[in-house]
Formats: structure tokens, C-alpha cells, sequence
């Protein structure tokens, strides 16, 4: 267990070099200048131009600012918001929570929704329920998030006005205030990560019930239930554990349109605002912070496969 940790955690710093290499070079060919943008009413002085040069090392070769960029990274420095001026670690530790919270209501939504659907319309092949199942998942998945959210802000915050239709109230200091406005995104988020999850539980469980071990418990007379909640479900939820935690870093990347329709000041608006401001600095803390997500989630899910099935712990 120890030796299969160490070649995981292993495999996380490469990953995340390539991705490093990636994210700098493939930044320097967005067009635009930085300095013109940084410059302001000053952009046409060209010793205004050269001194913002000069300070962000931008007169310098790529490879130079990336070895220095990535210097600093490896100190846990990843440089300062060229527009914000502040420290971009400081941007991500007061973002991350916003759109932590928004991304786990959704997924717990979607859980909740689409895993007991998947296994209903699965118990119930070819019936009515199943049809039903179906069709309102197809219809979530094809919903884009921008028209339910605005539909959800018409009729619950316009018509009914039982919530507000936007801003955001941190959980630590109005837990009621919070749950408000974040419920509406997270539903929004969160019928998207259902209708997934509902069918590939659907067809993890139509699969596991047409295995010989289950065939076996039935004709051992094992109750349906039995069947279906210890033996089936245990198989068909190692491909929903690696959805499921592939849509939850999704939703932790940020969901840009969802938080732009609802004002939430997370992780999609930073990098929004960032790549329309040409804010590097922003952009590639962003990416390696999401990146890094990304990779402990798949070892979560690791680590879950061999909690749902021991015998994966001997491989």
C-alpha cells in the first residue's frame, strides 16, 4: 500500500511540469500585449511601455521568465495579479471556498438525484420508470446551465421572490443567508452532474446484474434487495466513482456561466476576468491550482476503488 502511494504521488510532479510547460508557452501566444493593457492612459508613452516590461520581465526570453516563474512556484509564490495587484495564492485561497461550496451543494445534488435513479431505472428495464428516467436525464443533459439558471431567477427570485437572484454571502457568516444564494447555482450545476451520473449508474448496474455472480445469489435465493444493494451495486459503483470524481473537479474548476448569471465571485469569474485582462500571473496560478486538483481526485478515487472493492488492494 505504502510502495503504490509513493509511485501515485510520483507521478503527480511530472503531470504537473508538462502541464506548467503547457500553460506558459501556449499563454505567450495569446495576442495582445500586456503592457498596453497594464498602461492604461499611459500607453502610448513607450518609456511607460518599457519600465512595465522591465518590472514584469516581459523584455525577457520565454524561457527566462518561465524558469523564474517556476522558481517562484516551487517556494509556494505564484507572483502577483499584474491588475489586481495583489498575490495570486491570496486569489485562490479567497476564491477556492466560494466555488468549494457552490461545487460540493451541486455534486451532493447530483448524487443524491442520479445514483438512486440509475439504480431504479436499472431494477426496472424497459417499464414505464425507466422510460421516465431517461427521458428527464437526456433533458438535463441537454439543458444548457444559462437558460435554467435564468428561468430558476425568473420564477423564484421575479415571481415568487423567495430567493435573491444573485450575489453571494460566505457560509461563515450567514450560514441561512449563504445556503440562499448558492441554492439556485447549485441546482443549476448540479441536475447537469445527475443526469451523468443517472446514466452511467444505469449502465454500470444493468451490466453487474448480468454477471454469473449475481445469477448465482438469485439462485441461491437471495432476496432482490440483497442482490441489487450488496453485490451488484459494489461493482457498478467503481466506473460512477471515477465519473463522479472527474465532474466534482469539474465543477471545482469553475463553472463560468453559472457564476457569471449569478454573480458568484469563484474561480470561473477570477479566470474570466484574468484572460480578458491578459493577468498571466492569475491564469497560470488558476490552471496549476485546478490541475493539482484534478491529480488528488484521481487518487481519491484510487483510494475509493479499494475501499468499494478490497480485492483491488493485493494488485
Amino acid at each position: 500500500m505504502a510502495g503504490w502511494l509513493l509511485r501515485r504521488l510520483g507521478q503527480i510532479v511530472p503531470t504537473l511540469v508538462i502541464l506548467s510547460f503547457m500553460v506558459f508557452g501556449l499563454q505567450q501566444l495569446m495576442p495582445g500585449d500586456p503592457a498596453i493593457i497594464l498602461a492604461g492612459e499611459e500607453r502610448g508613452d513607450p518609456v511607460v511601455l518599457q519600465q512595465i516590461r522591465e518590472e514584469l520581465r516581459l523584455d525577457r526570453p520565454i524561457w527566462d521568465q518561465y524558469l523564474f516563474w517556476i522558481g517562484n512556484v516551487l517556494q509556494g509564490d505564484f507572483g502577483w495579479s499584474w491588475r489586481i495587484r495583489m498575490p495570486v495564492s491570496d486569489l485562490i485561497l479567497e476564491k477556492l471556498p466560494v466555488t468549494a461550496q457552490l461545487a460540493t451543494m451541486a455534486f451532493l445534488i447530483g448524487v443524491v438525484i442520479g445514483v438512486p435513479a440509475g439504480i431504479l431505472s436499472a431494477t426496472r428495464r424497459d417499464t414505464p420508470t425507466d422510460w421516465a428516467a431517461n427521458g428527464v436525464a437526456l433533458f438535463g443533459i441537454s439543458m444548457p446551465n444559462f437558460w435554467l439558471g435564468i428561468m430558476m431567477i425568473l420564477l423564484f427570485s421575479v415571481e415568487l421572490g423567495w430567493l435573491p437572484p444573485s450575489g453571494y454571502v460566505p457560509l461563515w457568516e450567514d450560514p441561512v443567508q449563504s445556503l440562499a444564494t448558492t441554492i439556485m447555482p447549485a441546482f443549476v450545476l448540479g441536475t447537469g452532474v445527475a443526469s451523468v451520473l443517472m446514466r452511467h449508474t444505469r449502465a454500470a448496474m444493468l451490466t453487474a446484474l448480468s454477471q454469473d455472480y449475481v445469477r448465482t445469489a438469485r439462485a441461491k435465493g437471495l432476496a432482490e434487495k440483497v442482490v441489487v444493494w450488496k453485490h451488484a451495486l459494489r461493482n457498478a459503483l467503481i466506473p460512477v466513482v471515477t465519473l463522479g470524481t472527474i465532474e466534482f473537479g469539474r465543477l471545482l474548476a469553475g463553472a463560468v456561466l453559472t457564476e457569471q448569471i449569478f454573480t458568484i465571485p469563484g474561480f470561473g469569474k477570477l479566470v474570466v476576468d484574468a484572460v480578458f485582462n491578459r493577468d498571466y500571473p492569475v491564469v497560470q496560478g488558476v490552471v496549476l491550482a485546478t490541475a493539482l486538483i484534478f491529480v488528488l481526485l484521481s487518487l481519491v478515487a484510487d483510494l475509493l476503488y479499494m475501499a468499494i472493492n478490497p480485492r483491488l488492494r493485493q494488485a
